[in-house]
């Protein structure tokens, strides 16, 4: 704040000149009384002309004096490229009302462009509280989203390990029917091959037999779903069946050593004939009984079977569905949060922008700032040197005057001494007070120069701490780019494994066709089998010795 009220300094136009070329280039001073100083309208345009130059001052006073309408006019011209002044006094100066109107308006203006940087500041210091809070919850959320793709990662690792065993249980289950399968096959064979020396009704059991054997293999196609609880209960039931037909080849041969006694002694033993039919009428009534009860055990096992698919069927479709779904959640909550990111990812970049902006203005306003610093302490230097070129003038024609003195008076000698004295005495005390002058300018000029250091040295640390943000938001803008970077590797890692998983899917149902496919051309070969035998086995018999004694008798 400066005070100069009352002190004529507008009567004295090349001074007040120097005082305005000052405060244009003076960053400091904010508040500059004048009042009552005789500044006429040229005063007031100087004065137009260092507020265009001025971004400090905001407060001037100017009341009682002679601005007129001119200096009005140019006051009001300097307001618009002066957006620093807020206050403005011109009363009692001969301006216009609307002049005062003017300036009252472009004072308002000012202090509302002021009030409006000011919440520009605050607002960019929220905003960059905000920008912090954003990079951690980004962190966070990043940190949330690797804890799922991990979730997510084991989950598919469980599955996949729940598929290979429960494919490696299916495969034991074939394969052992597969060996069941073999086993029955053989005994069957040999079965069929042992009654086809009995008579011609074994026909109705080799019938039933082919009945059975389709029966089987329906069995052997429904055990592939089967889980090992069932396998007890399958060994248990080869066993009874291998009781059943070790009784029946035991049976068949008595009646091969039978039928061989019986042509070896036909021609002997033709009353005992009657007896072996009667005997073999038995035993394929027993085998007829002994049928009968195996298809009702058949039939039996065939609605056990049925009712173990139709659980195995839902159960499969039931555990289809749950991971379809749980795979097509886990999809979209992915899709929404890459989303998420991205949106925020654009909100950074616009952030980034804005900071980038503010600081290439702020670097702008420092070198401003510089040059007017060096500007000013290059006028106070010249204004310092002026004046003390004033003052060697004065004191060179003060030393003439003295010297014009002495050689006037050179007749009063006494006098002339003492006065010569006292002027030698006056030019020592005036030297000394050079020496003193000469000193204080040149610690003056040192603090100067201490002072534009520190401002060079601020300056340059501010370029440093701009530089160092510069940098940090390159770091962000390159984690950005990597997050990204992941975050498009672990999508597409997801989707390669999803894939995948579809692929061993449609591989692991392309097996079971083709399981499935074997199973039915193995049917149809054992049902070519059987008729094979079966013809066989008529062939025999009607070519047999039996069968041809049987007519004749």
């Amino acid at each position: 704040s400066l005070i100069l009220e009352c002190n004529n300094l507008g009567v004295w136009e090349e001074g007040f000149s120097l005082f305005c070329q000052g405060l244009g280039a003076n960053n400091v001073l904010r508040r500059l009384d004048l009042r009552n100083n005789q500044i006429s309208h040229q005063g007031a345009g100087e004065l137009a002309l260092a507020l265009k130059q001025n971004s400090s001052l905001e407060e001037l006073d100017l009341r009682w004096n002679n601005v007129g309408l001119l200096g009005g006019r140019a006051l009001l011209n300097c307001l618009h490229s002066n957006k620093t002044l807020k206050r403005l006094e011109l009363a009692g100066n001969n301006v216009p009302s609307d002049i005062l109107k003017a300036v009252e308006h472009a004072m308002n203006h000012n202090q509302d462009r002021q009030a409006i940087l000011r919440e520009a500041q605050n607002r960019t210091d929220i905003l960059s509280k905000e920008v912090l809070s954003l990079k951690d919850e980004k962190a966070k959320q990043f940190l949330n989203l690797m804890d799922t793709i991990d979730k997510q990662r084991e989950e598919i690792a469980k599955s996949d390990r729940v598929a290979t065993a429960r494919v490696r249980q299916l495969q034991e289950a074939l394969d052992e029917q597969h060996s069941i399968m073999n086993s029955l096959k053989a005994k069957l064979q040999m079965t069929e091959a042992a009654l086809a020396l009995s008579e011609q009704k074994v026909r109705d059991l080799g019938e039933l037999l082919n009945a059975a054997k389709q029966d089987q293999t329906s069995m052997a196609e429904r055990h592939l779903m089967e889980l090992q609880q069932q396998k007890q209960e399958s060994v248990d039931r080869e066993g009874k069946l291998r009781r059943d037909l070790s009784a029946a080849s035991e049976k068949i041969l008595l009646l091969r050593n039978q039928v061989d006694e019986l042509e070896k002694k036909c021609k002997a033993q033709q009353d005992q004939l009657f007896q072996v039919k009667q005997d073999l009428t038995n035993t394929t009534a027993e085998l007829k009984l002994r049928a009968v009860q195996a298809e009702e055990r058949l039939e039996v096992e065939k609605k056990r079977f049925k009712k173990s698919l139709e659980d195995m069927e839902s159960l499969r479709v039931r555990e289809v569905g749950h991971m379809t779904q749980h795979i097509e959640t886990s999809e979209r909550a992915m899709q929404d949060r890459i989303q998420r990111l991205e949106g925020i990812r654009i909100d950074l970049e616009k952030e980034l922008s804005q900071v980038k902006s503010a600081a290439l203005a702020e670097r702008g306003q420092a070198e401003e700032e510089l040059m007017k610093v060096r500007n000013q302490a290059r006028l106070e230097e010249q204004q310092r040197l002026e004046h003390l070129k004033e003052k060697l003038r004065l004191m060179t024609e003060l030393r003439d005057e003295a010297q014009n003195c002495c050689l006037k008076q050179n007749q009063m000698v006494a006098e002339a001494q003492a006065k010569a004295t006292q002027v030698t005495l006056l030019t020592d005390g005036l030297q000394r007070r050079i020496k003193e002058l000469q000193q204080d300018l040149n610690s003056k000029e040192e603090e100067k120069v201490t002072e534009v250091n520190k401002v060079k040295v601020e300056l340059q640390e501010q370029i440093g701490q701009l530089q160092a943000e510069r940098t940090a938001q390159d770091g962000l803008r390159e984690k950005i780019a990597a997050l990204e970077r992941q975050l498009k590797a672990l999508s597409s890692n997801h989707r390669e494994a999803l894939l995948d998983k579809e692929g061993e899917i449609s591989m692991l149902l392309e097996k079971l066709r083709m399981k499935e496919a074997e199973i039915s051309r193995m049917k149809e070969e054992e049902a070519q089998r059987a008729s094979f035998l079966q013809n066989a086995i008529m062939a025999y018999v009607q070519g047999s010795p039996l069968g041809t004694h049987s007519p004749r008798k």
